[in-house]
């Protein structure tokens, strides 16, 4: 069995219900975090998860949305882990290693702070970055995991990832519209998670640079026809543009049924859906 939560599914537009994206692939005894949005702590605490328990913490692209709280994870997983320290491990598309070194660059002062006061802390922390666009993630663990390039231009590289565990895989897709390298990521799987935005509301707002956003996201339509075409059971919609207030993704829902034919969840953060 995989497990799915939704640690945060808000968007870029600060939400006082949504933490930033942010979502949880639990399998085993194994944690993965998918992005790292704002608030993503208080999140992962809440499902019973701390940074020093994350096997990976796995990038889809280097938006600001999606690595706000980055530096926190890294903070706290180093300030966590007592005894022997294991490196973090922090998986992105290129560019992921330069924007880790500047974050490391800029918590120099705090890091500094904790060497100089505790006197188990002899090292800053211990990050490795592997940055990748297609093929098998190195990570130890019996969870295997993959990564395809997406679509969401201009910001490129980015890519989704696939988690495969005994008989089942989730796929997480970040932003993206329909694409080959998530097409061939779905190929099998048993669930998708996809971000989704309502170009039908956002295309009617007189704002250029909100309606600029339906150029490189799937709409609900787009992300329930990507989920079909590859045969998954089931959709977990996330990132929602404009976000539906708690409890009230019915419409959501419909409109994906509508092109979907499997299980469709969706909800608020902390969300959970089991596949197996």
């Amino acid at each position: 069995m995989i497990t799915i939560t939704l640690l945060g599914t808000g968007s870029p537009i600060p939400d006082p219900n949504r933490a930033g994206p942010a979502t949880l692939i639990q399998a085993g005894e194994e944690n993965y975090l998918v992005d790292a949005g704002r608030g993503v702590l208080m999140r992962l605490t809440a499902a019973g998860c701390g940074a020093n328990m994350l096997n990976g913490v796995l990038i889809t692209h280097l938006h600001s949305d999606h690595i706000t709280d980055l530096n926190d994870v890294i903070t706290s997983a180093w300030i966590t882990t007592f005894g022997k320290p294991k490196p973090l491990q922090i998986v992105g598309p290129p560019g992921t290693k330069e924007v880790v070194d500047r974050i490391l660059h800029f918590l120099s002062f705090d890091i500094g702070y904790r060497i100089d006061h505790h006197a188990d802390l002899n090292d800053p922390p211990d990050v490795d970055v592997i940055e990748i666009e297609s093929g098998n993630v190195e990570l130890e663990g019996i969870v295997k995991i993959s990564t395809e390039p997406t679509e969401h231009r201009p910001v490129h590289p980015t890519i989704g990832f696939r988690f495969d565990y005994k008989d089942d895989a989730v796929v997480v897709a970040g932003d993206t519209i329909p694409c080959a390298g998530l097409d061939k990521l779905c190929v099998g799987a048993k669930g998708l998670v996809h971000t989704v935005i309502r170009k039908d509301i956002i295309e009617n707002i007189p704002i250029e640079r909100l309606q600029d956003v339906c150029d490189y996201h799937s709409s609900v339509e787009e992300a329930s026809q990507t989920a079909e075409r590859a045969g998954v059971e089931t959709l977990v919609l996330t990132h929602y543009v404009p976000a539906f207030p708690s409890g009230q993704g019915e419409e959501w829902k419909e409109i994906a049924s509508q092109h979907f034919s499997g299980r469709i969840e969706l909800g608020d953060d902390l969300h959970r859906v089991e596949i197996d």
